[in-house]
């Protein structure tokens, strides 16, 4: 199984960027689906951004057009570009991993332990 450790959180103002890493160990890094997910207070967990072994993406629409999500299999990363920030994108955000069709069933088994992202002016 996979291990994720995040990286690259911190605290920005409104309309800032930051870009965060997961770096994986323990499995063959290309053959997993890979995704961001997010969890603010009192809310639910929700899926941000999803990478197919092939190279397909999908992103929630509170993020489409301002979020990248991209990986380098050679490093064994994947990243995830955040650019026009907002108040509402503050949550610990986490990395997922998972066989090929977690892309389409969300099942992903493997976690990072998060890494917060605080927007405020």
């Amino acid at each position: 199984q996979v291990q994720l450790v995040e990286s690259g959180g911190g605290s920005v103002q409104p309309g800032g960027s930051l870009r965060l890493s997961c770096a994986a160990a323990g499995s063959i890094f290309r053959s997993n689906a890979m995704a961001w997910y997010r969890q603010a207070p009192g809310k639910q967990r929700e899926q941000v951004a999803g990478l197919s072994t092939g190279g397909s993406t999908n992103y929630a629409d509170s993020v489409k057009g301002r979020f990248t999500i991209s990986r380098d299999n050679a490093k064994n990363t994947v990243y995830l570009q955040m650019n026009s920030l907002k108040p509402e994108d503050t949550a610990v955000y986490y990395c997922a991993a998972g066989p090929p069709l977690a892309y389409y069933s969300r099942e992903y088994n493997a976690w990072g332990q998060g890494t917060q992202v605080t927007v405020s002016s």
